[in-house]
């Protein structure tokens, strides 16, 4: 097998390592090596990640345990599907029970030197507590991503997301500053910050941009608004994660036509940091599974077994650098298709060709047929007139469960009448969707914006009849 760049156990990284200028990639081998090698070493990593949460975390020792497993059962990465998978609500749990950090833990809490966490909206927040080599592993692997997309030293990247304990803004930060470039943590959220943001941006000749989509699209309404043309602001690459968006079409075109920019997607979940594991490195949809961050599994979300390539599912993923809190086979629950390695796009990892396009629980059925939100989106964005914010409403009318799409329309963006709009719109809905949804237009401006992520959906079974107003079909 080819000797891997920095292929070690714990991780260990030169911290004056940059590639030279016109290098494609940070790690040439490790990145467009024969993907069956590569698992070779992955297999390798994953026993070794094993046999050291065996004896450093009780969790994993008793989860494993009552499984019938021990880390030596573990000869292929077939066997290794049989690992069973881990929950965030397990997480959630037995941080409550073994505070503050768990016992999965793996290092002693004074290594511990930078906490970060979920927001703890939708119950108690989980703690993420990371030793000083994981956080430095973090920022390589960020910066070697990040370099595939193609920011350099002579950038200024804008980190145009809350600096609270979000990972997005703390892993895009870390991240440049190990790539060698300038950054500026200007944050969001704070009213009357997204004209700010763009003054600053233009100030300081800001030529990276890393946010959400719904962020990103607020701050060119708000440059329109104020008489800034966001095309002439001088940035030339945005990247995003936090929610969907950068890989689904019409979203990603409505960024780059206002900004005039390469759009890159990426993004997993904070738990597995370094999140961009999932990340882009060309400008087009989709992104890759750099495999030898963060081994990712798109699984069947019944068996939890990986579903071929071409098909599919939900992934799961074990963390092959984290030493303070690993996380092996952590299930998502997001919603993605993968392709298997095709080494013409530049690395030998395998594709996704959608990024993450939705979460299984946020999937709805109306009269039988499954609808993601993000399906939706694209539709009624990429519509000529779309007014710049909707609203998704799931009610009910007697017993038949009824789809509204409450869609801002401007009239001056388009020639078309807007109960011919309407009409046109329901009609595209239909034949994505395989189900009619009634389409009622309101103002622009009608909806708040958001400067993280955008919430369209509302499941309201007596919210219908009060929302009836403007054309409809």
């Amino acid at each position: 097998m080819a000797q891997m760049e920095s292929w070690s156990w714990p991780p260990s990284y030169d911290a004056g390592y940059r590639p030279p200028a016109g290098q494609q990639h940070w790690f040439p081998v490790r990145e467009t090596m024969d993907p069956e090698q590569r698992d070779e070493a992955i297999l390798g990593r994953i026993q070794q990640l094993m046999a050291y949460a065996w004896e450093h975390a009780p969790f994993y020792r008793r989860k494993w345990s009552e499984a019938g497993l021990e880390p030596g059962d573990i000869t292929s990465l077939e066997a290794f599907e049989q690992v069973p998978v881990i929950y965030k609500d397990e997480l959630r749990t037995d941080q409550a029970a073994h505070q503050p950090y768990g016992s999965y833990l793996c290092v002693d809490p004074v290594e511990v030197t930078h906490i970060k966490g979920t927001s703890g909206t939708t119950g108690r927040p989980t703690a993420f507590g990371i030793c000083q080599r994981d956080w430095v592993a973090i920022a390589n692997a960020h910066a070697r991503i990040m370099w595939g997309m193609g920011i350099r030293p002579e950038d200024v990247v804008l980190i145009g997301s809350p600096l609270t304990q979000y990972w997005g803004s703390w892993g895009a930060y870390s991240g440049a500053e190990r790539l060698g470039a300038a950054v500026f943590p200007f944050g969001a959220g704070v009213q009357g910050q997204s004209l700010r943001t763009l003054q600053w941006m233009r100030q300081m000749r800001a030529t990276v941009f890393y946010g959400t989509p719904s962020y990103a699209l607020r701050l060119a309404e708000v440059a329109r608004d104020n008489d800034i043309d966001p095309r002439a602001l001088g940035l030339r690459k945005m990247f995003f994660s936090g929610e969907p968006g950068a890989s689904v079409p019409a979203i990603r075109q409505r960024i780059i036509d206002a900004f005039d920019v390469e759009v890159y997607d990426s993004g997993s979940m904070g738990e597995v940091a370094p999140w961009m594991s999932l990340g882009a490195a060309s400008n087009e949809p989709g992104v890759f599974t750099w495999q030898d961050l963060v081994y990712t599994e798109v699984c069947d979300p019944t068996s939890m077994t990986r579903v071929p390539y071409g098909s599919e599912g939900t992934p799961v993923y074990t963390t092959l650098e984290r030493t303070s809190q690993p996380m092996i086979r952590l299930l998502s629950n997001d919603l993605t298709r993968w392709e298997a390695p095709d080494s013409s796009r530049g690395r030998t990892y395998p594709f996704l060709p959608k990024g993450i396009y939705g979460r299984i629980d946020d999937m709805f059925q109306i009269r039988g047929e499954n609808v993601q939100p993000n399906a939706i989106d694209d539709v009624v964005m990429s519509a000529e007139g779309y007014g710049g914010e909707h609203r998704i409403v799931i009610s009910r009318t007697g017993t038949m469960d009824e789809l509204l799409v409450q869609v801002e329309f401007d009239a001056a963006k388009t020639t078309v009448a807007e109960d011919v709009w309407v009409k046109r719109v329901s009609e595209d809905l239909r034949t994505v969707l395989g189900v009619g949804a009634k389409v009622v237009t309101v103002q622009p401006a009608t909806f708040e914006r958001t400067d993280f992520k955008a919430r369209r959906v509302i499941d309201d079974r007596h919210l219908f009849d009060s929302l009836g107003q403007g054309s409809s079909s």
